[in-house]
């Protein structure tokens, strides 16, 4: 694990806004970016798209975090993390809840996810022990590339990006924090916990 100082000071008292999540490397983003502009050409995506340089796959949306909750988490994914370095692919557009009327367009991942699915399992129990309530939804590994409103049919859209993989390497857990204003989230990374 990358040394770190406490959470409390990064933080302070107050809770923030943060998430659990695999980041993109800048080759994997640019790829990403690459694909897209030859899929799409001059169309651009729908909505208000996301930063590349935030791009990211969610293990465990944690929402409101104190300091004493974010320590937690981080010392139980130190301790209890058991899977290796590994390595997945993002390939086809999808949306959510459903491609007619989309409120997320995203790139999904593929491939052998049960080391992806093992990570966010544990990012759950991490959860789960530092206080916060069960995940509701199942996890679907994804990376959001737009945030729709009001929510529009992505059919075509989908159609046009051809399923081609491009490689994530998984190597550790990222833990952000949300940094909200005007304009798409911005995000930080208050700590990581490798793998």
């Amino acid at each position: 694990m990358v040394a770190r100082e406490s959470a409390e000071r990064t933080l302070g008292l107050m809770g923030e806004r943060m998430f659990l999540a695999v980041a993109l490397d800048d080759e994997c983003r640019h790829a990403v970016a690459a694909h897209l502009g030859a899929a799409l050409g001059e169309r651009m995506l729908p909505g208000r798209p996301a930063r590349p340089e935030s791009w990211h796959i969610t293990l465990r949306f944690l929402g409101d975090t104190t300091a004493q909750q974010a320590d937690a988490i981080l010392a139980h994914l130190d301790e209890h993390l058991m899977v290796d370095p590994f390595r997945v692919k993002l390939a086809g557009l999808g949306g959510f809840p459903r491609e007619k009327k989309a409120s997320v367009l995203w790139i999904g991942a593929v491939g052998d996810l049960d080391p992806l699915h093992a990570l966010a399992a544990e990012c759950e129990t991490a959860a789960q022990r530092a206080g916060f309530e069960p995940e509701g939804r199942p996890f679907h590994p994804h990376v959001t590339l737009s945030r729709i409103r009001p929510p529009t049919d992505v059919r075509r859209l989908v159609d046009l990006v051809p399923d081609s993989g491009i490689p994530i390497d998984v190597g550790a857990v990222t833990l952000y924090r949300s940094l909200l204003g005007s304009g798409p989230a911005r995000y930080e990374v208050v700590d990581t916990v490798a793998l």
